[in-house]
């Protein structure tokens, strides 16, 4: 019985939490590193990307919510995610014509397009702050549970109970969707092989004939999708506010290196090493093992390694070491 309730502890504080951001940090390295492959360069600006999409996707759902418009059980920002998509998608299209497309006929070093993506990412910033404001928004409406933890003691007659939060279910099954969609766009039509092709030889693919500027417009699509889709998730089973969203640019880069930067199988690979990683270092696992541990042997203490405080920490910790010793990643990506 102490087994079971340790496993659910173990379930409820570390593995769901852990598989709903690691779908959200893999979803945000995705999109890093489709940049980084086709557009060869890595976009300091994607984690305000992620907070410009989701500010224009609170709106909308404030707007629908008005109007008495919902979605059942499920949160109402899901409806207002396309329109989120969309703007966010029109002004990634714009900031490249206005600034990337220069650059590029420029044939600029890589390092130069880094520069400006970090001006970019402060022109974002300031923009979503400026739509939405500094505070933090919750969103979320709908069914907060699908099982509740007192449900689940009542149905188990276990003492630890397991709650299972709409927004961690619906993140886990988004994120599934949209990386199988990806990866069908990728390597089953048309443009996505162009997209595969230019990324492995750029000078190969043009001479075959693939018009690089639709290949550029579709990848800041995709990137759009990805980022909204991400920053969305995200807030709805945490909450909103432009900062964190900075923050959250070092575990997605770190994800991205860890996979491998360049490799999209990496990126989601790498989402999941870094979340878990977050989780494990930073909870407290007193429970767990009062439960594993006799009760003479059971700690005093949280037995914590680290506090919540300091996660950021686990990830620039990972993130040196692989540049130190696997700079190609787990996927032998592209090496820094």
């Amino acid at each position: 019985m102490d087994l079971l309730n340790a496993l659910v502890a173990l379930t409820n504080y570390v593995l769901l939490p852990a598989a709903s951001y690691g779908s959200q940090l893999a979803l945000g390295a995705l999109g890093v590193t489709l940049i980084y492959g086709i557009l060869r360069f890595s976009n300091f600006a994607h984690g305000d990307t992620m907070a410009f999409g989701t500010a224009i996707t609170i709106l909308f759902t404030w707007w629908f919510q008005s109007m008495g418009i919902s979605f059942g059980p499920l949160p109402t920002a899901l409806l207002a995610l396309p329109f989120g998509i969309a703007v966010t998608a029109g002004l990634l299209l714009g900031t490249d014509r206005v600034v990337y497309k220069f650059y590029r006929r420029q044939k600029a070093a890589p390092v130069i397009l880094v520069i400006v993506s970090m001006g970019v990412m402060f022109i974002m910033n300031g923009l979503t702050r400026f739509i939405i404001g500094v505070r933090d928004q919750n969103f979320a409406d709908g069914k907060r549970f699908l099982i509740t933890a007192y449900q689940f003691r009542k149905m188990t007659g276990l003492n630890e109970g397991l709650g299972i939060r709409t927004t961690s279910i619906i993140t886990i099954v988004t994120a599934a969707i949209v990386v199988v969609l990806v990866f069908w766009f990728l390597n089953r039509t048309r443009t996505g092989k162009s997209m595969r092709a230019f990324s492995d030889n750029e000078d190969l693919a043009l001479l075959s004939g693939i018009n690089p500027e639709k290949v550029v417009t579709v990848t800041w699509l995709i990137v759009a999708a990805l980022a909204t889709i991400a920053g969305v998730l995200y807030g709805l089973d945490k909450s909103f506010s432009p900062f964190t969203y900075f923050q959250l640019l070092l575990p997605i880069f770190a994800a991205a290196v860890v996979g491998g930067l360049g490799d999209p199988l990496g990126a989601i690979a790498g989402g999941f090493v870094i979340a878990f990683s977050e989780v494990t270092v930073t909870y407290a696992w007193k429970k767990v093992l009062d439960y594993l541990l006799p009760h003479n042997l059971a700690p005093d203490g949280l037995v914590q390694l680290m506090g919540t405080d300091y996660k950021f920490a686990v990830s620039f910790a990972i993130l040196v070491l692989v540049l130190l010793f696997k700079p190609t990643g787990l996927f032998r990506g592209k090496s820094l």
